[in-house]
């Protein structure tokens, strides 16, 4: 089964990415056979950047982005988005790539379920 994750809020303010991101931790973890992919839309497109320095005890989405590539997670950026925010050209955690709306719509798609978070 492949599952989609879009997230469309920033890293940090609300807590969508980082349930969204929770979500897509526990599927490995308990459903192997599932495929996690992950689509970064709007401000959601910051969570790709590296460099993330979060207080003691609070959550680290750097950190979450990485455990769900470690773990065979697709992730990409929308670069239209990263575009319009002035963040095209920076670095991006290594194993994002970034993308477009032909390659969102092919993974829509494919996917078995959508969840837009």
């Amino acid at each position: 089964m492949k599952i989609l994750l879009v997230i469309n809020d920033a890293p940090y303010g609300t807590e969508k990415a980082y349930n969204a991101l929770r979500l897509a931790m526990t599927l490995q973890k308990e459903h192997t056979d599932v495929e996690v992919r992950i689509f970064l839309m709007a401000d959601a497109v910051f969570c790709a950047l590296p460099g993330t320095n979060t207080p003691q005890g609070y959550y680290n989405i750097e950190r979450m982005m990485k455990s769900v590539l470690n773990r065979g997670g697709k992730v990409k950026a929308c670069g239209t988005c990263a575009q319009a925010r002035g963040i095209f050209d920076l670095p991006v955690l290594e194993g994002v790539e970034r993308s477009n709306m032909s390659e969102y719509t092919q993974w829509v798609v494919e996917s078995d379920k959508v969840i837009n978070c």
